[in-house]
């Protein structure tokens, strides 16, 4: 939110450095985040100058041309080539100095150097109203008062007004402050507490009076709930036209861009007081009855960006007796705003529901000014003031007449909320007494009335714009940020629960495997649970009916609750190969959400990410693709980080797979692994293949649950290592051998490892080679070369009968 420092020193005036007020704000809870400087023209006429032309005459060596002398003020006239037609011996005209920067109408900046022209030097340039960025004009030179002296400076003639805006990052709770009366009220607060004490200047409105009651518009509102308070006026007799430069002024300093005269007094008593206002075209409202209601669904609307809309039947509208005019506390409609046409308008001043305005404004993807405000909540009892003060606003600019006594419909007064503030409250939550006097003095400033006192505490009456303020700890948290956060003393003590949980607790466990997985190189993400239900289409197993859909989606990107944690991922990957990141190595501890037969059910999971090579390119590392076993190997070293020791494969039913593997312990499913099918990550504009690991993370914490610790002492007799090279049906893979191999020798054999694979012509069809190595070891006496070659003898023997092998 942008606040003109200008625009503040209207509510209270003060001298202080931006900066030193910056500071206070951010202090009072109103961070600032930036600041920056205003010039109501570009460049603020630095260097421009006012220039007496002494001579005029035609250029030797051009037709459209002048060669002129001017007299700046310096201490000899300079040359000035010059080619509008207006110039004069005589005149008094702005001259843009040597060195001067000068702006286009686009903002580009450009700067006056000495130069020839022509063949003829010219030390300056005699400017036109566009050129300076004081109008539109380029027909000629802007001509000057006579009585001006050369040299004055033209920022000095014109009045360039100079500001200071402050780039607040509000947070949500704050809607009092959403106003530069707002941010006024605070920092008066925040000035008292300094023991400076400033008036609090309110906007007047003593210039409100009903001339006549010639044009009288009716109001009825269908349903007090969606409009609590509603007020109006007619205003006749107006000319639409410019605002005056203040009025622009202090609009474009908070970036807004002036519109006419009637508009932009609205946009400014609605920045000024945090009061959305509305002008209709009075004679554009059919009937001269304005009707407050909901409409049919499917109604078409076509609100003032040009946009054809679909009502729904729960928005809010603004009517005529034949058609919607606006959407309440949004936008208006098209064909009822002011035009430079109207002569009378209807002003309105409302309190509409804050939860009907956000669900409205998200269904129809709007986010204005005024939703910005009413879905915060506004003061419900400035409503009639701001009508007023935009009123005599609109009197001072644009003339006219009221012509209607106000209207308005408030059946149920709001009376400010009521709290009891306890000391003993006060001094534990903030660790620190505060003296009474100082408390009162600060609820005092903030417009919190304190209604009684007594020894425990005090009775206070809370003003309805701080909708944060409902409890004892809000007015405590208000109390404290006036006080100052700096003035609270830091304490010697420290105190600390001590709990006691399992080691087994799913945010320990997620903590040992995230570090784990970072420790080999992957980076966490973190993706939205919500996605679209377009990429269900990429699976059979994923169901339209199955997903959790959104009662009010942000949009069509994010109306479900995934049912799969693959197209997050694949999301990611997608916006980092589109920035040159091709090696990529990710995780997610996330959840999928489904719905079964109106049970919803949620599943947590871990899932891998890989694609690109296994390490970025570098002299020493080895450029090693990431593959299927790459893949299986993070996914047995999470397993060997957990305990989790035996597991069983199976091919993986997953149809987003190309190949892969489903992997359980102990009958719980605990992994689907593989390779992604192409025609799915080239949705995603992948071209790289991208691997993908969904752990169950449910079964995954009962199964380390049920991990114990195995420890025993390391040998002090050696181990002996033999291999074996095989000659195998290619059917037949490593984990036949594996486990032929325990169920052989039990007791003396401790690993088998396939250290070698190799399939090509020089074998018989059908067959590969694996060369597997096997450790044994006796942990009481050194194996003998009889034992030895028993095992492994009864080893050949088993491979031999049961795959077939041969030894090569």
């Amino acid at each position: 939110m942008k606040i003109s420092y200008n625009w503040l020193k209207q509510f209270l005036h003060i001298d202080w450095e931006a900066d030193k007020t910056a500071e206070l704000l951010t202090d009072l809870g109103l961070e600032v985040e930036g600041i920056s400087e205003f010039e109501s023209v570009k460049g603020g006429l630095k260097g421009i100058v006012v220039g007496h032309v002494l001579t005029c005459v035609k250029h030797p060596n051009a037709d459209k041309l002048k060669l002129t002398t001017v007299d700046i003020g310096a201490d000899a006239p300079v040359q000035i080539v010059c080619g509008a037609p207006n110039v004069d011996k005589g005149q008094k005209v702005p001259v843009a100095t040597i060195g001067t920067t000068l702006y286009t109408a686009e903002g580009e900046a450009w700067k006056i150097k000495k130069g020839k022209i022509r063949g003829e030097e010219s030390h300056g340039m005699i400017c036109a109203e566009d050129e300076l960025g004081l109008g539109q004009s380029h027909e000629g030179i802007m001509v000057l008062a006579d009585d001006l002296t050369p040299g004055t400076p033209c920022a000095d003639i014109f009045e360039v007004e100079l500001d200071t805006v402050f780039e607040i990052g509000l947070t949500p709770n704050r809607a009092d402050a959403m106003s530069h009366f707002g941010v006024a009220r605070d920092l008066r607060a925040g000035l008292i507490q300094q023991e400076i004490k400033k008036e609090l200047i309110t906007p007047p409105v003593t210039n409100f009076n009903v001339e006549n009651r010639s044009l009288k518009v009716t109001v009825d509102v269908d349903n007090n709930e969606l409009a609590p308070r509603y007020c109006g006026v007619t205003i006749s007799n107006l000319e639409i036209k410019d605002s005056p430069d203040w009025l622009k002024n202090r609009l474009r300093s908070i970036g807004l861009t002036p519109k006419n005269n009637v508009v932009d007094a609205t946009n400014y008593v609605l920045h000024e007081l945090g009061q959305p206002l509305h002008a209709f075209d009075a004679n554009k409202i059919k009937g001269h009855k304005i009707e407050v209601k909901t409409v049919a669904a499917g109604t078409k609307f076509t609100t003032l960006d040009d946009v054809e809309r679909e009502l729904h039947e729960e928005d809010l509208m603004i009517c005529d007796e034949e058609k919607p005019l606006c959407i309440a506390g949004i936008l208006g409609g098209k064909d009822s705003g002011v035009t430079e046409n109207t002569t009378a308008i209807f002003l309105e001043s409302a309190y509409f529901n804050p939860v009907s305005v956000r669900k409205t404004a998200k269904r129809h993807g709007l986010n204005t000014d005024a939703s910005f405000r009413f879905e915060r909540g506004i003061d419900i009892q400035n409503v009639e003031y701001a009508l007023r003060r935009a009123a005599s606003l609109i009197k001072e600019i644009a003339g006219g007449d009221i012509t209607s006594d106000i209207v308005e419909l408030y059946p149920k007064r709001v009376e400010d909320h009521e709290v009891f503030l306890t000391y003993e409250k006060i001094n534990k939550l903030i660790g620190q007494n505060i003296p009474g006097e100082t408390i009162k003095s600060i609820l005092t400033s903030l417009d919190i009335k304190v209604k009684n006192v007594s020894e425990s505490g005090m009775g206070l009456a809370i003003p309805f714009y701080r909708v944060d303020v409902q409890r004892q700890v809000d007015v405590i948290e208000e109390i404290l940020r006036v006080y100052g956060y700096n003035n609270i003393n830091f304490t010697t003590k420290l105190n600390a629960s001590i709990a006691t949980t399992s080691r087994f607790e799913d945010y320990k466990l997620q903590n040992v495997i995230g570090n784990q997985l970072a420790s080999q190189g992957f980076y966490e993400i973190m993706a939205n649970s919500l996605t679209t239900i377009d990429y269900n289409k990429h699976s059979e197993n994923l169901k339209d009916s199955n997903s959790v859909a959104m009662l009010n989606p942000l949009s069509s990107d994010l109306s479900v609750l995934r049912q799969s944690m693959l197209f997050s991922g694949l999301e990611a990957i997608s916006h980092n190969i589109n920035r040159k990141k091709l090696n990529l190595k990710f995780f997610e501890f996330g959840k999928t959400y489904h719905n079964y037969l109106d049970k919803r059910i949620e599943n947590k999971h871990l899932s891998l990410f890989l694609t690109g090579k296994q390490e970025d390119e570098n002299w020493y590392a080895t450029q090693n693709k990431s593959d299927f076993f790459y893949l299986k190997s993070c996914i047995e070293t999470v397993f060997s980080k957990l305990g989790i020791r035996k597991t069983s494969s199976s091919p993986v039913e997953n149809d987003v797979f190309q190949e892969g593997l489903s992997l359980k312990a102990n009958k719980l499913a605990v992994v689907e692994f593989g390779v992604i099918k192409p025609s799915i990550t080239a949705d995603f504009d992948i071209k790289q293949e991208v691997l993908f690991a969904d752990f169950n993370w449910d079964n995954i914490i009962k199964l380390a649950k049920q991990n114990t610790i195995v420890f025993k002492e390391i040998s002090k007799y050696p181990s002996v290592k033999r291999d074996f090279a095989l000659l195998l049906d290619t059917k037949v893979n490593f984990k036949d051998l594996y486990d032929i191999a325990f169920e052989t020798e039990k007791k003396f054999l401790k690993e088998v490892n396939l250290f070698d694979v190799y399939t090509g012509d020089k074998l018989p069809k059908g067959k590969k080679s694996y060369a597997v190595s096997f450790t044994l070891s006796d942990d009481k006496d050194t194996l003998k070369d009889k034992q030895i070659d028993k095992i492994m003898s009864k080893l050949r023997n088993n491979y031999e009968k049961k795959l077939g092998a041969e030894l090569r």
